[in-house]
């Protein structure tokens, strides 16, 4: 028997689950919803392609916090060393930044993906576009793929399949989670997909969100308390909005803070540090120099450099304060509380998910229990990942995880490679 292999989902996770297959011969054809691929991709690398991290590995496992033991097989066949040696074998340069993060050195996806793309088409990989996948019928035969394209619904037939049809946050570029209702009818355990790297609905006041909106807020640090009691702190900068709070230190602690709002949602807030740097002995003892005629917020502003926001937020998250009292004044520029938060970003804004495939439905080898020759890989898998190149990292691994054990499966079910060329569309 010949194999026919399908992947669909065209995004990384799928491009190098095709990347494994078609090296050994076999036949791989590629479906994909939109007019070309890895469009999340693209877009993710036009402010600089963090392709991963060069942070110590056991560190760089843990980033994936309760997913970690999970995804660790799959990190470890392909660490964030062999992507960046993968990569070299493109031919494209990668160099480590000041933060550690690895980027292409010249900090675009395009170049990566055409170098790509032209190794796949080399391997006889066969690109379908515009092939929105909806479904499935189980015969005697196996199941039927069934597909929707320009010319209408048609179906296929394939000897094994990955899936790696993304989450839901970008939908315009694909990724718009419709899988989730067709995996739940066939049994297959679905954690809800939810908004990861996000921004967070605030109450402001109508004088904050008028007078501050969009004010950066740099240098600082913010904590949060997880569900089990524990702190998460993390230092950096992020960004006042009309609707509350959003950037990279927001999206760098979106996860336990989600997770807090859903289980206790009137302590779900963010503390913030004005001065990590300083103590708050220090502080207090600038606060205490004589004043000179000086207002509070000259103070704020002369002896300890903090911007209007500081003396705005301390009004609207510490109404009682008295200024005079420098202490009082210290410990709250040192443990500032936010007003609590109600609710994530909608999944749509956000720039991943959490949630996905759970990982009891699947083999070791990321194959469905109870759908034999059905795979999933990327971000249909329900971990989820701070900004830095690690959600990129494992799309990247978990789709050449999944490829290779698709291979060993249609090798188990003595199935021969297909050499017979495929009829495809091109990409651009």
């Amino acid at each position: 028997m010949s194999a026919v292999i399908a992947v669909i989902g065209a995004g990384p996770a799928g491009l190098m689950a095709a990347e494994r297959m078609a090296a050994t011969g076999y036949r791989v054809e590629v479906f994909d919803a939109m007019p070309s691929v890895a469009r999340k991709f693209l877009l993710a690398g036009i402010g600089g392609m963090n392709i991963t991290h060069s942070e110590d590995y056991p560190l760089f496992v843990q980033r994936y916090r309760e997913a970690s033991p999970h995804l660790q097989p799959m990190l470890d066949a392909f660490p964030p060393a062999a992507l960046r040696e993968w990569i070299h074998q493109l031919g494209i340069d990668t160099f480590v930044g000041s933060s550690g993060r690895v980027f292409p050195t010249d900090m675009k996806a395009a170049p990566l993906l055409r170098r790509w793309l032209q190794r796949l088409r080399q391997q006889g990989v066969v690109f379908h576009p515009r092939q929105r996948w909806i479904g499935w019928q189980q015969d005697e035969q196996g199941l039927c793929w069934q597909f929707r394209g320009p010319d209408g619904e048609h179906e296929q037939r394939f000897s094994a399949v990955v899936l790696a049809l993304g989450g839901a946050s970008w939908p315009k570029l694909g990724s718009d989670g419709r899988w989730v209702d067709v995996l739940q009818q066939a049994g297959v355990a679905v954690t809800p997909l939810q908004a990861s790297n996000c921004g967070f609905d605030l109450p402001w006041s109508d004088y904050l969100r008028e007078r501050f909106a969009g004010t950066p807020v740099k240098h600082i640090r913010l904590s949060v308390t997880t569900a089990d009691g524990r702190t998460e702190s993390k230092t950096g900068e992020f960004v006042i909005t009309g609707y509350g709070i959003e950037g990279s230190l927001v999206y760098a602690l979106s996860a336990p803070l989600r997770q807090r709002w859903q289980q206790q949602p009137e302590q779900a807030r963010l503390i913030l540090d004005w001065l990590p740097n300083s103590s708050l002995e220090q502080i207090s003892a600038k606060l205490q120099q004589p004043r000179k005629g000086m207002s509070f917020a000259n103070v704020l502003r002369k002896k300890l450099h903090l911007p209007p926001l500081a003396g705005a937020l301390l009004k609207e998250c510490c109404p009682h304060l008295d200024p005079n009292d420098s202490q009082a004044v210290a410990a709250a520029l040192k443990a500032m509380p936010l007003p609590a938060v109600t609710g994530t970003r909608p999944i749509a804004e956000a720039i991943s998910c959490a949630g996905g495939v759970q990982f009891t439905a699947l083999t070791a080898d990321l194959m469905l229990k109870d759908l034999p020759g059905v795979f999933a890989a990327g971000e249909m898998l329900d971990w989820e990942a701070p900004t830095g190149g690690y959600l990129l990292t494992a799309c990247f691994a978990t789709g050449r995880y999944a490829g290779d054990a698709l291979l060993r499966y249609v090798q188990q079910q003595d199935v021969t490679p297909n050499t017979e060329p495929a009829q495809g569309q091109g990409l651009e």
